[in-house]
């Protein structure tokens, strides 16, 4: 496992060392109101706002969170921050499990470190924003550890929660907050480090990290089945030994593409795309190899031995590097954009020449941005150039036309939970997206509020089935003529004229 010693922040790294810049148009902006506190982990909630976790000054989590609501115009640059509710006393995680469950709530649970100690906690607990509370969830039965673990949102809604330190896993039952145990039958290694991502046909791929004996192995993971099965070789080995920490076994972040293909960084340097079969085994091509740099008389391999990656609303994966091997966990860090073919160094943020790629989260808006933090006070926001294709766009089919405020509506529709989970990193810390966003946009004054959603029918990503959600209109909205979209992966759909009363 990691040590958090090994993760300090390294300042003063010279411009210099950071790789050519592309040349199209791609930018960064940080935000009009900087926050009080160094930034980790960012969720999106379902009414639209973020939720971002706080670290103390050395980098360990405080149990503390704020919440970013974009402003009138819906810009998230401009956003206001507010305090919400602080997690249990004596839960302060860092490096957990997250995800947000089909009613709106927010899960959290395990720990590499908890209030500045190590030990791999089983501690938990689920966050309730109508009601501002969080909640203490036990640790399924007979688990010591949950650790920095694995987790996933299936499309049935489930959440499947991973033992970091074993090959067990549990499912969460949401109304009574107790556990079931997962079926692991034919895991072929333990879960430490690794990442889950769920796939169209509804498997969820992990590339090995533990199998000393077959280094380019793959799996998937069928719910249905209870079992794990081969997903293939990598072609390329993807995890690898960083020495200076202890033997840990690392591997970066698979990031699901709208082609429906996965692309898989790899600590060695390496990566690989994987394009999946229907309930079947897929299969994987070597993909392009992260550069190299030079710090004074050494040259260090760039590689994703723990790192963010996302989905871009242009179809390409946003990636972090950093050194890897000898001068693993230190800075510089650098953003690859991979466009199914190469990769392509992008401009940083004010501080990416001093952060190390772990320290690293995205995490897509509503509005096609990305939201990068990096454990410090800089939060930007990157826009990508290009934007979608028309396939990718969720498709409302039927929604009611007249919403009165305060009230309770339910819309329809295809690919309304997204091509993608949106934002992955791994075992450290997830993100997933797959959920719709109602936006209502006032014809008039151009303002723009979110419908809070909850009850998602199913949360496949994409999926040509027709799914379901709750919204909520918000008592706030401007009455009059407007147009409702739902939005996923940062993706809008087609407008619907509605008008509030």
């Amino acid at each position: 496992m990691l040590f958090h010693s090994k993760r300090r922040l390294t300042a003063a790294i010279l411009s210099a060392m950071l790789l050519p810049l592309a040349a199209y148009a791609q930018t960064w902006q940080p935000l009009t109101n900087t926050p009080t506190f160094n930034a980790g982990v960012s969720l999106l909630l379902t009414d639209g706002t973020i939720m971002v976790y706080h670290l103390d000054s050395e980098g360990y989590g405080t149990g503390l969170w704020s919440k970013l609501t974009p402003d009138v115009n819906g810009s998230y640059v401009n956003g206001t921050w507010t305090t919400i509710a602080s997690m249990p006393s004596g839960y302060a995680p860092l490096y957990f499990a997250s995800a947000v469950l089909p009613d709106g709530r927010v899960i959290c649970e395990g720990g590499e470190y908890n209030e500045q100690a190590g030990g791999e906690v089983n501690l938990g607990a689920i966050y309730d924003p109508v009601a501002n509370k969080w909640t203490s969830v036990a640790p399924p039965s007979g688990w010591a550890n949950i650790g920095d673990a694995s987790s996933v949102v299936l499309p049935n809604g489930t959440f499947m929660l991973a033992d970091s330190l074993t090959g067990q896993a549990a499912f969460l039952e949401p109304t009574t907050l107790t556990w079931k145990a997962a079926s692991m039958a034919g895991k072929a290694d333990g879960n430490n480090e690794e990442g889950w991502t769920l796939l169209p046909d509804g498997a969820v791929l992990t590339v090995d990290t533990n199998d000393p004996s077959n280094l380019t192995n793959s799996e998937q993971y069928f719910a249905s089945k209870g079992e794990w099965v081969t997903a293939g070789s990598t072609v390329v080995q993807l995890d690898a030994t960083q020495s200076n920490d202890g033997g840990s076994h690392e591997i970066g972040p698979g990031v699901l593409l709208p082609n429906g293909t996965v692309f898989w960084s790899g600590a060695t340097g390496n990566t690989a795309v994987y394009t999946p079969a229907t309930g079947g085994t897929g299969a994987w091509v070597a993909g392009p190899t992260f550069p190299t740099i030079t710090k004074g008389k050494r040259t260090e391999q760039l590689g994703t031995a723990d790192a963010p990656g996302t989905m871009e609303i242009n179809g390409n994966a946003l990636v972090l590097a950093s050194p890897v091997g000898s001068e693993t966990y230190d800075p510089p860090s650098s953003f690859f954009e991979f466009n199914g073919t190469t990769l392509t160094s992008v401009v940083g943020t004010a501080t990416s020449a001093e952060e190390p790629s772990y320290a690293g989260s995205f995490l897509i808006l509503p509005t096609g941005e990305i939201l990068f933090t990096d454990f410090t006070t800089d939060i930007e926001v990157f826009t990508s150039a290009g934007t979608y294709k028309a396939a990718w766009r969720p498709r409302i089919e039927s929604v009611p036309t007249t919403l009165t405020r305060g009230d309770t509506y339910v819309v329809s529709g295809v690919l309304l939970n997204g091509v993608s989970q949106g934002s992955f990193y791994g075992d450290d810390g997830q993100m997933a997206e797959n959920y719709p966003i109602v936006q209502i946009t006032n014809i008039a004054s151009g303002h723009v509020f979110y419908a809070r959603t909850h009850g998602h029918s199913a949360m496949p990503v994409h999926s040509t089935a027709t799914v379901t959600t709750n919204f909520d209109v918000p008592t706030g909205a401007e009455a009059g003529a407007s147009d409702l979209r739902v939005i996923a992966d940062g993706i809008p759909s087609k407008p619907v004229a509605v008008t509030l009363q």
